[in-house]
């Protein structure tokens, strides 16, 4: 058996944002989707940031919506991705050793890593959940095989 890379536990395709995007924008990606962490372009689509669910809601007012929402909550959602983004993107090639890219996770406290092409163009993502998801079919597999008992 061939070590695992990221390409076969990576969710692909992604969305993507772009810097200039409005926080009003993300919050109605992640309230559409299953989406958790939403990668940014920049020039030529290069990613150059990460923006997760819970960056979102550290950037917005638990008011918005609500009786008690006032001016100033609602001109949270005018800010822009590139405002509240994580830009110390950590990435991973679609080549990587699984074990290499859930090490780099844990060592750096992240839950996902962009997947990049040679030109820095992200064509996919890998999180712990991916990790999680494939490490249980793995135990399932290995459970159910032969010479496993039922329980």
């Amino acid at each position: 058996m061939s070590a695992l890379i990221v390409r076969d536990v990576m969710s692909a395709p992604i969305e993507t944002i772009s810097m200039d995007d409005t926080v009003d924008k993300i919050k109605r990606i992640f309230e559409s989707s299953h989406y958790h962490h939403l990668i940014v372009h920049g020039d030529h689509k290069k990613a150059v940031g990460v923006i997760s669910d819970r960056d979102l809601l550290k950037n917005v007012s638990p008011f918005i919506g609500k009786m008690g929402e006032r001016n100033a909550d609602r001109s949270l959602l005018n800010r822009r991705a590139h405002q509240i983004m994580t830009r110390q993107l950590i990435a991973v090639r679609a080549n990587t050793a699984l074990r290499a890219a859930a090490r780099v996770m844990l060592d750096h406290r992240i839950s996902c890593l962009p997947v990049v092409d040679l030109e820095g163009h992200c064509i996919g993502i890998v999180t712990l959940r991916d990790i999680v998801r494939w490490a249980a079919e793995e135990l399932d597999i290995t459970q159910s095989g032969p010479g496993s008992q039922a329980a």
